[in-house]
Protein backbone atom coordinates (compact mmCIF):
# COMPACT_ATOMS: atom_id res chain seq x y z
CA UNK A 1 0.00 0.00 0.00
CA UNK A 2 2.79 2.78 0.62
CA UNK A 3 4.43 1.79 -2.35
CA UNK A 4 1.80 2.27 -4.37
CA UNK A 5 1.09 6.15 -2.63
CA UNK A 6 4.72 6.61 -3.29
CA UNK A 7 4.32 5.64 -6.64
CA UNK A 8 1.42 7.58 -7.21
CA UNK A 9 2.88 10.58 -5.50
CA UNK A 10 5.80 10.72 -7.51
CA UNK A 11 3.18 10.48 -11.13
CA UNK A 12 1.36 13.64 -9.12
CA UNK A 13 4.06 15.45 -8.54
CA UNK A 14 5.80 14.67 -11.91
CA UNK A 15 2.50 15.98 -13.82
CA UNK A 16 2.62 18.69 -11.95
CA UNK A 17 6.02 19.87 -12.61
CA UNK A 18 5.88 19.55 -16.35
CA UNK A 19 2.39 21.26 -16.55
CA UNK A 20 4.38 24.51 -14.38
CA UNK A 21 7.27 24.20 -16.80
CA UNK A 22 5.10 23.90 -20.07
CA UNK A 23 3.25 27.23 -18.52
CA UNK A 24 6.75 28.87 -18.28
CA UNK A 25 7.33 28.00 -21.38
CA UNK A 26 4.14 28.96 -22.94
CA UNK A 27 4.42 32.15 -21.11
CA UNK A 28 7.53 33.16 -22.79
CA UNK A 29 6.98 32.15 -26.32
CA UNK A 30 4.09 34.15 -26.06
CA UNK A 31 4.92 37.07 -24.27
CA UNK A 32 8.28 37.45 -23.77
CA UNK A 33 9.84 37.24 -27.20
CA UNK A 34 9.90 38.87 -29.79
CA UNK A 35 6.74 38.48 -32.19
CA UNK A 36 5.76 39.50 -36.21
CA UNK A 37 7.38 40.37 -39.11
CA UNK A 38 10.41 42.44 -39.78
CA UNK A 39 9.77 46.49 -39.30
CA UNK A 40 9.61 48.40 -42.92
CA UNK A 41 11.17 51.57 -43.71
CA UNK A 42 8.81 54.49 -42.20
CA UNK A 43 8.37 55.70 -45.62
CA UNK A 44 4.73 57.26 -46.83
CA UNK A 45 2.19 55.52 -48.04
CA UNK A 46 1.70 54.87 -51.63
CA UNK A 47 -1.26 55.51 -53.98
CA UNK A 48 -2.90 52.06 -54.53
CA UNK A 49 -2.74 49.07 -52.38
CA UNK A 50 0.57 48.95 -49.89
CA UNK A 51 1.72 47.79 -46.55
CA UNK A 52 4.17 48.44 -44.30
CA UNK A 53 5.14 46.75 -40.86
CA UNK A 54 5.67 48.65 -37.99
CA UNK A 55 5.76 48.31 -33.50
CA UNK A 56 2.65 47.58 -32.38
CA UNK A 57 3.54 49.07 -28.82
CA UNK A 58 5.16 52.26 -27.98
CA UNK A 59 6.97 51.38 -24.87
CA UNK A 60 8.13 47.69 -26.51
CA UNK A 61 9.84 46.40 -29.57
CA UNK A 62 8.89 43.42 -28.37
CA UNK A 63 5.82 42.65 -31.14
CA UNK A 64 5.54 44.22 -34.82
CA UNK A 65 2.30 44.08 -37.02
CA UNK A 66 1.57 44.24 -40.50
CA UNK A 67 -0.47 46.62 -41.74
CA UNK A 68 -2.63 47.18 -45.62
CA UNK A 69 -3.42 49.91 -46.67
CA UNK A 70 -5.32 51.45 -50.16
CA UNK A 71 -4.89 55.07 -51.06
CA UNK A 72 -6.99 56.34 -53.55
CA UNK A 73 -5.52 58.88 -55.99
CA UNK A 74 -7.18 62.01 -55.16
CA UNK A 75 -7.45 61.28 -51.69
CA UNK A 76 -5.44 64.07 -49.49
CA UNK A 77 -5.04 64.92 -46.17
CA UNK A 78 -8.58 65.29 -43.91
CA UNK A 79 -10.10 63.11 -46.21
CA UNK A 80 -11.65 59.99 -44.24
CA UNK A 81 -9.21 57.78 -42.69
CA UNK A 82 -11.01 54.00 -42.38
CA UNK A 83 -9.78 51.09 -40.13
CA UNK A 84 -11.34 47.73 -41.29
CA UNK A 85 -10.92 44.89 -38.91
CA UNK A 86 -10.63 41.63 -39.97
CA UNK A 87 -12.34 38.41 -38.88
CA UNK A 88 -11.16 35.16 -36.98
CA UNK A 89 -9.11 34.17 -40.29
CA UNK A 90 -6.80 37.36 -40.15
CA UNK A 91 -7.20 37.41 -43.42
CA UNK A 92 -6.63 41.78 -43.73
CA UNK A 93 -5.34 41.56 -47.52
CA UNK A 94 -8.89 39.86 -48.19
CA UNK A 95 -10.88 42.10 -46.13
CA UNK A 96 -8.70 45.43 -47.83
CA UNK A 97 -9.46 43.96 -51.13
CA UNK A 98 -13.15 43.98 -50.08
CA UNK A 99 -12.91 47.62 -49.41
CA UNK A 100 -10.59 48.67 -52.54
CA UNK A 101 -14.03 49.45 -54.98
CA UNK A 102 -15.65 51.01 -51.78
CA UNK A 103 -12.87 53.27 -51.41
CA UNK A 104 -12.20 54.38 -54.52
CA UNK A 105 -16.10 55.23 -55.07
CA UNK A 106 -15.78 57.08 -51.57
CA UNK A 107 -12.12 58.88 -51.56
CA UNK A 108 -11.60 56.33 -48.38
CA UNK A 109 -7.87 55.78 -47.00
CA UNK A 110 -8.15 52.13 -45.89
CA UNK A 111 -6.17 51.07 -43.17
CA UNK A 112 -6.52 47.21 -42.14
CA UNK A 113 -4.08 45.96 -39.79
CA UNK A 114 -3.06 42.31 -39.58
CA UNK A 115 -3.37 40.54 -36.14
CA UNK A 116 -1.58 37.69 -37.07
CA UNK A 117 -1.37 34.53 -34.23
CA UNK A 118 -0.43 31.06 -35.36
CA UNK A 119 -2.51 30.01 -33.00
CA UNK A 120 -5.53 31.95 -33.96
CA UNK A 121 -7.90 28.56 -34.51
CA UNK A 122 -7.28 28.12 -30.30
CA UNK A 123 -7.38 31.55 -28.63
CA UNK A 124 -8.96 34.76 -29.33
CA UNK A 125 -7.90 36.88 -26.27
CA UNK A 126 -5.10 38.62 -28.19
CA UNK A 127 -7.41 39.87 -31.14
CA UNK A 128 -11.51 40.24 -30.45
CA UNK A 129 -10.88 40.01 -26.73
CA UNK A 130 -8.50 43.03 -26.88
CA UNK A 131 -5.38 41.63 -25.21
CA UNK A 132 -6.44 42.91 -22.05
CA UNK A 133 -5.87 39.47 -20.66
CA UNK A 134 -2.63 36.95 -21.35
CA UNK A 135 -3.24 33.26 -21.97
CA UNK A 136 -3.37 32.66 -18.40
CA UNK A 137 -5.38 34.88 -17.19
CA UNK A 138 -3.35 37.34 -16.15
CA UNK A 139 -3.65 40.97 -16.83
CA UNK A 140 -2.08 43.15 -19.88
CA UNK A 141 -1.24 46.66 -19.47
CA UNK A 142 -3.33 49.32 -21.22
CA UNK A 143 -0.60 49.75 -23.53
CA UNK A 144 -0.57 46.77 -24.90
CA UNK A 145 -4.01 46.37 -25.51
CA UNK A 146 -5.11 45.53 -29.31
CA UNK A 147 -7.41 48.68 -28.97
CA UNK A 148 -4.61 50.66 -28.07
CA UNK A 149 -2.44 49.44 -30.96
CA UNK A 150 -4.93 50.37 -33.25
CA UNK A 151 -4.62 54.28 -31.52
CA UNK A 152 -0.78 53.52 -32.30
CA UNK A 153 -1.28 52.68 -35.75
CA UNK A 154 -3.23 55.94 -36.08
CA UNK A 155 -0.16 57.98 -34.80
CA UNK A 156 2.48 56.85 -36.85
CA UNK A 157 0.41 56.86 -40.29
CA UNK A 158 -0.36 60.57 -39.32
CA UNK A 159 3.03 61.14 -38.32
CA UNK A 160 5.06 59.01 -41.49
CA UNK A 161 2.61 60.99 -43.91
CA UNK A 162 2.29 64.38 -41.99
CA UNK A 163 -1.95 64.05 -41.51
CA UNK A 164 -3.49 65.96 -39.17
CA UNK A 165 -7.12 63.78 -39.09
CA UNK A 166 -8.43 64.40 -35.61
CA UNK A 167 -10.15 61.31 -35.95
CA UNK A 168 -10.57 57.85 -38.08
CA UNK A 169 -13.60 55.56 -38.79
CA UNK A 170 -13.55 51.77 -38.21
CA UNK A 171 -15.51 48.77 -39.44
CA UNK A 172 -15.28 45.10 -37.78
CA UNK A 173 -17.20 41.86 -38.98
CA UNK A 174 -17.34 38.57 -37.10
CA UNK A 175 -14.28 38.29 -35.10
CA UNK A 176 -13.43 42.04 -35.97
CA UNK A 177 -17.20 43.05 -35.21
CA UNK A 178 -16.45 42.35 -31.42
CA UNK A 179 -13.03 43.81 -31.88
CA UNK A 180 -15.08 46.86 -32.39
CA UNK A 181 -17.90 47.18 -30.02
CA UNK A 182 -15.40 46.25 -27.54
CA UNK A 183 -12.79 48.48 -28.09
CA UNK A 184 -16.01 51.38 -27.67
CA UNK A 185 -16.80 49.91 -24.55
CA UNK A 186 -13.48 49.84 -23.21
CA UNK A 187 -11.62 52.83 -24.61
CA UNK A 188 -14.11 55.71 -25.25
CA UNK A 189 -11.38 58.14 -24.93
CA UNK A 190 -10.35 56.76 -28.65
CA UNK A 191 -10.65 59.16 -31.57
CA UNK A 192 -13.06 56.85 -33.38
CA UNK A 193 -16.09 58.94 -34.92
CA UNK A 194 -18.12 55.93 -36.50
CA UNK A 195 -17.62 51.96 -35.58
CA UNK A 196 -19.53 49.81 -37.37
CA UNK A 197 -19.67 46.27 -35.66
CA UNK A 198 -21.05 43.87 -38.18
CA UNK A 199 -22.33 40.21 -37.70
CA UNK A 200 -20.18 39.40 -34.15
CA UNK A 201 -20.36 36.27 -32.94
CA UNK A 202 -21.07 37.16 -29.19
CA UNK A 203 -20.80 39.94 -27.34
CA UNK A 204 -19.51 42.22 -23.68
CA UNK A 205 -22.58 42.74 -21.94
CA UNK A 206 -22.31 45.88 -19.26
CA UNK A 207 -22.28 43.51 -16.53
CA UNK A 208 -19.92 43.97 -13.94
CA UNK A 209 -20.72 40.54 -12.24
CA UNK A 210 -20.30 38.66 -15.17
CA UNK A 211 -16.59 37.95 -16.58
CA UNK A 212 -15.41 39.25 -19.26
CA UNK A 213 -16.02 38.70 -22.02
CA UNK A 214 -19.10 37.79 -21.76
CA UNK A 215 -19.47 40.98 -19.48
CA UNK A 216 -17.26 43.47 -18.11
CA UNK A 217 -15.87 42.59 -14.48
CA UNK A 218 -11.64 42.95 -13.97
CA UNK A 219 -12.03 44.72 -17.02
CA UNK A 220 -11.44 47.98 -14.38
CA UNK A 221 -14.34 49.36 -16.34
CA UNK A 222 -16.58 51.96 -13.96
CA UNK A 223 -20.51 51.41 -15.47
CA UNK A 224 -21.66 54.52 -14.00
CA UNK A 225 -18.98 56.59 -15.35
CA UNK A 226 -17.39 55.22 -18.87
CA UNK A 227 -20.26 53.24 -19.98
CA UNK A 228 -22.00 56.78 -20.49
CA UNK A 229 -18.93 57.80 -22.16
CA UNK A 230 -18.87 54.46 -24.69
CA UNK A 231 -22.99 55.31 -25.33
CA UNK A 232 -21.70 58.76 -26.31
CA UNK A 233 -19.76 57.23 -29.47
CA UNK A 234 -21.43 56.53 -32.24
CA UNK A 235 -21.47 52.87 -32.81
CA UNK A 236 -23.54 50.94 -35.19
CA UNK A 237 -24.64 47.54 -34.52
CA UNK A 238 -25.01 46.04 -38.16
CA UNK A 239 -26.44 42.75 -38.62
CA UNK A 240 -27.44 40.50 -41.68
CA UNK A 241 -30.86 39.59 -41.74
CA UNK A 242 -29.79 36.41 -43.02
CA UNK A 243 -27.39 35.60 -40.35
CA UNK A 244 -29.26 33.17 -38.66
CA UNK A 245 -27.32 30.15 -39.34
CA UNK A 246 -25.23 28.82 -36.24
CA UNK A 247 -23.37 27.00 -38.77
CA UNK A 248 -22.12 29.52 -40.96
CA UNK A 249 -18.35 30.30 -39.82
CA UNK A 250 -16.96 29.71 -36.41
CA UNK A 251 -20.01 30.54 -33.44
CA UNK A 252 -19.57 29.97 -30.01
CA UNK A 253 -21.89 27.58 -28.48
CA UNK A 254 -20.99 28.09 -24.37
CA UNK A 255 -23.85 28.32 -22.11
CA UNK A 256 -22.97 32.26 -21.29
CA UNK A 257 -22.88 32.69 -25.07
CA UNK A 258 -26.26 31.12 -25.81
CA UNK A 259 -27.93 33.07 -23.01
CA UNK A 260 -27.29 35.51 -25.50
CA UNK A 261 -29.30 34.61 -28.13
CA UNK A 262 -29.53 31.23 -30.85
CA UNK A 263 -27.67 32.66 -33.39
CA UNK A 264 -25.77 36.20 -34.49
CA UNK A 265 -28.71 38.42 -35.36
CA UNK A 266 -30.62 37.50 -32.21
CA UNK A 267 -27.61 38.08 -30.47
CA UNK A 268 -26.87 41.72 -32.27
CA UNK A 269 -30.07 42.66 -31.32
CA UNK A 270 -30.46 41.26 -27.92
CA UNK A 271 -27.46 42.77 -27.35
CA UNK A 272 -28.45 46.76 -28.47
CA UNK A 273 -31.41 46.45 -26.57
CA UNK A 274 -30.00 45.92 -23.08
CA UNK A 275 -28.20 49.15 -23.81
CA UNK A 276 -30.77 51.01 -24.65
CA UNK A 277 -32.82 49.80 -22.00
CA UNK A 278 -29.74 50.52 -19.29
CA UNK A 279 -29.76 54.32 -21.04
CA UNK A 280 -33.51 54.97 -20.33
CA UNK A 281 -33.54 53.22 -17.15
CA UNK A 282 -30.64 56.41 -16.10
CA UNK A 283 -31.44 58.60 -18.38
CA UNK A 284 -28.31 58.56 -20.44
CA UNK A 285 -27.40 60.12 -23.76
CA UNK A 286 -26.90 57.06 -26.43
CA UNK A 287 -25.78 57.33 -29.53
CA UNK A 288 -25.42 53.61 -30.57
CA UNK A 289 -27.75 52.48 -33.74
CA UNK A 290 -28.73 49.12 -34.96
CA UNK A 291 -29.15 48.53 -38.88
CA UNK A 292 -30.19 45.04 -40.34
CA UNK A 293 -29.62 44.44 -43.53
CA UNK A 294 -31.86 42.58 -45.85
CA UNK A 295 -30.83 39.24 -47.81
CA UNK A 296 -27.29 39.81 -46.51
CA UNK A 297 -26.10 36.79 -44.00
CA UNK A 298 -22.67 36.00 -42.75
CA UNK A 299 -20.81 37.77 -45.70
CA UNK A 300 -17.79 40.47 -44.90
CA UNK A 301 -17.98 41.47 -48.37
CA UNK A 302 -22.00 42.55 -48.35
CA UNK A 303 -21.64 44.00 -45.28
CA UNK A 304 -18.81 46.51 -46.01
CA UNK A 305 -20.80 47.83 -48.58
CA UNK A 306 -23.52 48.07 -46.78
CA UNK A 307 -21.49 49.78 -44.18
CA UNK A 308 -20.70 53.06 -46.55
CA UNK A 309 -23.85 55.25 -45.57
CA UNK A 310 -22.94 54.98 -42.04
CA UNK A 311 -19.54 55.90 -42.83
CA UNK A 312 -20.67 58.64 -44.84
CA UNK A 313 -23.15 60.42 -42.82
Amino acid sequence: MNKTFRILKKIILYTFSILVLLSIVGYIYFYKLPKGPEITENVKIKNGQDSFVMYAYKQSERKSIKVWTYKPENWKNEDKIVFVMHGGGRNADDYLDAWIDIAKKNNLLIIAPEFENRFSKYTTNDYQEGNLFTFFGTKNPKEEWAYTVVENIFDHIKSINNITNENYDIFGHSAGGQFVHRMILLMPESRIRTAISANSGFYSLPKENLKFPYGVKNTGMDLKSDLQKSYKKRLIILLGELDNDPSLGTFRTTNLAMEQGAHRLERGTNFYNVNKELTNKNNWIFNWKIDTIKNVSHNYKKMSESSIEWINN
